[in-house]
Parts: C-alpha cells; sequence; structure tokens
C-alpha cells in the first residue's frame, strides 16, 4: 500500500493531481489509515500511469473517464452498437 506522497512519486505527478482526478471520479480512495491518511494500491499505480499516459497522448479527461469505465465494465457502451 502507497501513501498520496509515494504513488505521485511513483507516477511522476504532484499529490494534487491525484486528488484532482478523485475529484473528476477517474480514482478511489477508499482505504484510509486510522490517521486518515488515504492508502492506495499497485491497482491504483497503474491506473494512474494509465490516465497519466492517455494524457500524453491527447485524451481529454472526459474521454479518459469512458475509457477507465469500458475497462472496469466491459459491457459499457459508449459508441453505436453495432448492427
Amino acid at each position: 500500500m502507497y501513501r498520496i506522497g509515494e504513488l505521485a512519486k511513483l507516477a511522476d505527478v504532484t499529490p494534487d493531481t491525484i486528488r484532482y482526478y478523485e475529484k473528476q471520479q477517474m480514482m478511489d480512495h477508499e482505504v484510509r489509515t486510522e490517521g486518515g491518511f488515504r492508502l492506495y494500491t499497485e491497482n491504483d499505480l497503474q491506473r494512474l500511469k494509465f490516465i497519466r499516459y492517455a494524457r500524453q497522448l491527447g485524451f481529454t479527461l472526459y474521454s479518459i473517464r469512458e475509457l477507465l469505465s469500458i475497462r472496469i465494465d466491459p459491457e459499457h457502451h459508449t459508441c453505436q452498437e453495432s448492427k
């Protein structure tokens, strides 16, 4: 498990960036320490790296949020159904 500063360093972003992605519902922080600090998993690190890479490729936050929802729920469709 990583605290927010550790996760930020591993993903080469700032803690504020992580908090922003949480507000945009692109990342969760369900686990906290008894002191209230956020804790993140390896999956969270991979998700953050995916978001960062998609941003570098020019995807909008809206598009990334859609891509993430497809990753989580493969039945989620954002394109017109095939005939």
